[in-house]
């Protein structure tokens, strides 16, 4: 099937012409003759690189020719940047939104196309933006997250309450890895289109013993080295290839670029630059130790590194100066990384119970990334066995398995509190009978048919906690939420997280910057910090200092103990960011990458910022203390710096630099003059900062020029890598 015979905008028939699209994949064509452009539904479940967002993207410009808006959901904030750029440039107007989770963004409906998470989405349906109306099409990038235990249920409920809303809108939902795509397809209405069709041949097979045991034939590799998978990768390498290698750990990772630094002892101009322009950023020994491993042809990548860090590993192995990239499972899942080569060391990984087998749909993800499209003959995933009998229990386990079924993680209590809490907010439902109605609608529902479901008691409980906690009213059959809980709803924070901070707020014996810090720590919304071996001895000394400034109550259970001391050890990296620790020195501290450092800052200003606001409710003399340390959080500066951080173009930087030349007020400043401050600004920002002043055109809370690459708190690039956790161990 030709793309010129097919029902595109000129504009984008010629984009594809000039990239050398002339015609459809096999997969592609099923999709187009299962009616995608006469507005039916559809499910594409079929392999990474067959062309899924092709196929999302030509429908998209259908509906925009035909006066439609469109909503492509994705799961991670990288991924988000990604599609914006892959979709800009293309004679529409694209949009992505990542940020503040209680915000309207009303201007994202000047866009034709937003790209968007998730939980972005679902915040915007709770603060009632308005363009969500007008969307026509709903693209649903990796559905299959319908089944994470994190974030399933957020997925699952936004496309829900789309539906619920947008009853004739168009729904194309995409994944690699269903393992019951009829289920899937049936809740969505959806035609179905299923392939094992790669543009590159995927060969997938186990190694052991110097050779890869692929089905029918096998594969010599020369043993360059004593370790398995170093020679995996020089062997790719030595062919013209270039290899990916999931791990189980930030720590595996780090160590094995080491060792393919070593092995592959590359001298390029395109890496010198790129390692130089890692080495520029720096202010860490992880970036230092990356920046050596780049230069010789191999990087680590996890969320432990900054963003500008990831965006320069990302893009030097885009252009093939990298060879060699070893990563924590965050890569395999939707970044647009392929490699020749894909070796999973490491099948196995800690969790809970200790060391267990990784889903067969990770694999999956895993193993897509082999073959470069135009690039690469084939494409190779490579499972390590430990020895000759694992071969064939890998091969059943992953390679001949098919991915693990799409399940709803709907009737989780914990799930359902916020979900049917923003329910009730937003009016789309208004008794109990409306709330089991629409849970009718989600695919929890559509699995259950005939079965037994629990969630009638589930729901009940939960509208019980609501209205104990007044959240929500109920007068006979009428639910109605409080202003508590319509505040709690629109700022995006789970409900049981704004108790803990009510609670606390009315009870606080006296405002402290820790005792809030470690209190939002404690919350359901933030991942704390692993506990190292010597930790708790150290946290104990430091809780004998500082216990009088909790607002918490030291626990005694052990299992509690030790939820408390992270909590404890999170809200101290927090409290250094704060009182302008460098970066170097908290990543030394406490064991963690400058993306750490960001994450757990962006997550504390979000709580911060939502405790600011329950305090207007319920304790009016705190909110000034509290949004001040959000201020203060968010730049990482100290309590003297805020009123210059208001001025635009100033940042952490510049702020105490100003500061610390006895310019402590904005009138100093004035005062001072253009020619004073120009040597710490520059010309023009001294210019602009001085007609700030005088304007009185001071912002409460205005973002600050300089601090988005100084800090490396770059907002727009991060990824949300939750589900891998601190250390990725």
């Amino acid at each position: 099937m030709k793309v010129a015979d097919l029902p595109l905008p000129e504009a984008l028939r010629s984009q594809y012409r000039a990239h050398g699209i002339e015609a459809l994949y096999p997969p592609q064509e099923a999709c187009v003759r299962a009616g995608i452009f006469e507005g039916k539904n559809l499910l594409c479940a079929i392999p990474t690189a067959s062309g899924k967002t092709l196929v999302a993207e030509m429908v998209m410009h259908r509906h925009i020719v035909d006066g439609g808006m469109c909503l492509y959901i994705v799961p991670l904030k990288a991924l988000a940047t990604e599609k914006y750029e892959d979709f800009s440039g293309k004679g529409v107007k694209v949009g992505v939104a990542t940020g503040d989770l209680d915000r309207k963004d009303t201007y994202l409906g000047k866009n034709d196309i937003v790209v968007a998470t998730s939980e972005k989405v679902d915040s915007l349906l709770r603060n009632a933006a308005p363009w969500l109306s007008r969307i026509t099409l709903l693209v649903v990038d990796e559905c299959h997250l319908i089944a994470s235990p994190d974030r399933g249920a957020t997925l699952e409920m936004v496309i829900a309450k789309l539906r619920h809303r947008n009853p004739a809108m168009q729904v194309i939902a995409l994944s690699a890895t269903v393992g019951n795509p009829g289920a899937l397809a049936g809740w969505l209405d959806a035609e179905l289109v299923t392939s094992e069709w790669r543009p590159v041949d995927l060969r997938e097979g186990v190694f052991c013993n110097g050779t890869i045991h692929f089905e029918g034939h096998e594969r010599e590799v020369p043993a360059k080295s004593k370790n398995d998978d170093l020679n995996l990768c020089l062997d790719t390498v030595a062919e013209g290839g270039q290899c990916l290698v999931f791990v189980s750990s930030r720590r595996n990772a780090e160590a094995f670029a080491k060792r393919a630094a070593g092995g592959l002892k590359l001298t390029e101009p395109a890496l010198d630059k790129a390692a130089d322009d890692i080495e520029r950023e720096a202010s860490t020994d992880l970036g230092k130790t990356l920046a050596l491993c780049v230069r010789k042809g191999a990087a680590f990548h996890h969320a432990g590194l900054s963003a500008a860090e990831r965006k320069v590993v990302e893009d030097a192995f885009r252009t093939g100066a990298i060879r060699v990239i070893s990563s924590t499972p965050t890569l395999a899942a939707g970044l647009n990384l392929p490699a020749r080569r894909v070796v999973i060391r490491d099948y196995l990984r800690f969790g809970d119970g200790g060391m267990a087998p990784i889903p067969v749909g990770e694999y999956k993800q895993m193993a897509g990334r082999a073959g470069r499209p135009h690039l690469d003959p084939y494409g190779e995933a490579v499972l390590i066995a430990k020895s000759e009998s694992a071969c064939q229990d890998l091969f059943e386990a992953y390679i001949a398995a098919p991915p693990e079924e799409v399940t709803s993680q709907c009737n989780s209590e914990n799930a359902l509190r916020t979900h049917v809490l923003s329910l009730i907010a937003t009016r789309f439902v208004q008794s109990r009978g409306e709330v089991l109605s629409f849970m009718g609608e989600t695919y929890y529902a559509y699995e259950h048919q005939g079965l037994r479901s629990t969630i009638h008691e589930t729901v009940d409980r939960v509208i019980d906690w609501l209205v104990d906690t007044e959240m929500a009213v109920e007068f006979g059959d009428h639910l109605e939420a409080t202003e508590y809980g319509d505040m709690v709803s629109r700022l995006y924070v789970d409900p049981r997280s704004a108790e803990a901070i009510v609670a606390a707020l009315r009870n606080a014996p006296a405002y402290t910057d820790f005792g809030l810090l470690e209190l939002i720590c404690e919350t359901p919304d933030m991942l704390t910090l692993y506990l190292r071996k010597d930790d708790p001895e150290i946290l104990h000394r430091f809780l004998g200092d500082h216990e009088e400034e909790l607002w918490t109550v030291v626990p005694y259970g052990s299992d509690e103990l030790e939820a408390f001391y992270s909590s404890v050890k999170t809200a101290m990296l927090l409290s250094e960011w704060s009182e302008e620790v460098t970066e170097a020195m908290i990543c030394e501290h406490f064991n963690v990458g400058p993306g750490d450092i960001h994450n757990k800052v962006e997550t504390a200003v979000w709580l911060i910022h939502a405790a600011s606001r329950l305090a207007y409710l319920f304790n009016r003399p705190l909110a000034k203390p509290v949004a001040e340390l959000g201020t203060r959080l968010k730049y990482g500066i100290k309590k003297e710096l805020l009123p210059l951080i208001r001025l635009r173009g100033i940042g952490r930087v510049r702020s105490r630099r100003l500061f610390d030349m006895g310019m402590t007020t904005p009138e100093e400043i004035r005062a001072a003059g253009v020619r004073r401050i120009a040597p710490i600004l520059g010309e023009k920002i001294a210019a602009k900062v001085i007609a700030q002043i005088e304007g009185k055109e001071i912002s409460d809370d205005t973002p600050a020029g300089d601090e988005v690459v100084e800090t490396k708190i770059e907002r727009r690039q991060t990824t949300l890598f939750a589900f891998e956790g601190n250390h990725g161990e």
